[in-house]
């Protein structure tokens, strides 16, 4: 590339956040704005999965591989039953999303690596790890994956893999699904569970899922996954492992830095979408792009807020560390936590949209004795210097 190519907004990485802004610039826009997407990789096909809760009557309603009403969280001692409505639950792939983010915006499409991300104060140059200029641009939105700008207290993460089975004969239910089944077996440090989304009733992704310090070796998640499937009395040898999917997501209270420099925002993990206390990240996400668009449309910088109500990053440091530290049972504490408030309450508290009212209900119904507990220590820790 001989120069640089000019563009009002580049996107750095060209993933899920990525593909949710320019869907979002397409439906808001109604002048041309000038894109340009950095990634090596132009993203198409399946390549991953998202699962989130939200309500229906959205732009994502025909991209949906299915959705439920009603989800189960299951424990040794029984079965929940969650009625979610006026929320839903529901699954995304990535190729419609992907395929409509081309469809969305006249981006140009650098198959590239990015690597330094300049700004000085005017523009922003986007170079290749060679330095090599790529794009230059009002504003960089970068979405690749980075650490916090310095560790939490607590470091845990989300670590998944899940099989997309599929049966010659009917052995799901379509109508609803699992979304926590934690009838698995227990790490000593962490909390584990299963889930299933049927698609039909001949074909689900099955996964298995921890909350922990540290992922599992390769054998040990299939050796899980395996165990779960024979739990839930599916006969994995009759069924066809269509696609397989693995995953790992922070879960930190370290803070991550959202907008490095004047004209640098980033998204996704990278800029905080990523819920602490669950690894949920695509509601933020979609609330991200969202709101860049809005700006954009209303000619102001593409600048979203943050993802997360300060308390609810407060609320996710302390229920970590309580984990953490072994002060509550994870089992118990998800299980009390549904048990105690209404599905609707604790999925929006989950996705930031709670209001002060609820988030202390939603206090009120955890084990307050160690939970203020957590909560002393994380104030002792803060107080700390570095």
């Amino acid at each position: 590339m001989s120069s640089p190519v000019d563009a009002d907004i580049v996107l750095v990485g060209g993933g899920g956040a990525a593909s949710l802004v320019l869907a979002a610039l397409g439906r808001q826009m109604r002048s041309r704005v000038r894109v340009a997407v950095v990634d090596p990789v132009h993203k198409r096909g399946q390549d991953r999965t998202w699962a989130f809760w939200g309500s229906p009557g959205t732009f994502l309603d025909p991209l949906l591989s299915a959705s439920w009403d009603e989800v189960d969280v299951v424990t040794p001692a029984g079965r929940r039953a969650l009625r979610l409505q006026p929320l839903r639950y529901a699954m995304l792939r990535s190729a419609p999303l992907y395929e409509l983010a081309d469809r969305s915006a006249d981006a140009v499409r650098i198959t590239a690596p990015a690597g330094s991300v300049t700004d000085d104060g005017e523009r922003v140059l986007v170079a290749d790890p060679d330095g090599t200029p790529l794009v230059r641009a009002n504003w960089a939105l970068d979405s690749r994956p980075r650490p916090p700008r310095r560790a939490g207290r607590t470091n845990w993460l989300q670590h998944f893999r899940g099989w997309w089975l599929e049966s010659d004969r009917p052995v799901f239910d379509p109508g609803r699904a699992v979304l926590m089944d934690f009838r698995t077996p227990q790490p000593a440090r962490g909390v584990s569970f299963g889930y299933v989304l049927p698609v039909s009733d001949r074909f689900a992704l099955v996964e298995y899922t921890e909350f922990s310090p540290a992922r599992l070796g390769d054998r040990e998640y299939d050796v899980a996954l395996r165990r779960y499937c024979d739990l839930l009395g599916l006969n994995v040898a009759a069924m066809q492992v269509r696609e397989v999917e693995d995953g790992v997501i922070p879960m930190t209270d370290g803070p991550f830095e959202s907008r490095p420099s004047p004209r640098v925002v980033r998204l996704g993990t990278a800029g905080g979408a990523t819920r602490p206390s669950t690894g949920f990240t695509f509601s933020a996400m979609a609330r991200q792009a969202d709101r860049i668009a809005r700006e954009v449309a209303a000619g102001r910088p593409p600048l979203p807020e943050p993802p997360y109500p300060a308390r609810h990053l407060w609320m996710d440091a302390v229920q970590l560390r309580a984990l953490d530290r072994g002060l509550v049972d994870g089992v118990a504490f998800f299980d009390r936590l549904f048990d105690r408030n209404p599905p609707d309450r604790v999925l929006r508290f989950l996705d930031g949209t709670t209001s002060v009212t609820e988030d202390l209900r939603l206090m009120g119904s955890s084990p307050l004795l160690p939970m203020m507990r957590a909560a002393a220590g994380d104030f002792v820790d803060r107080l700390r210097p570095g």
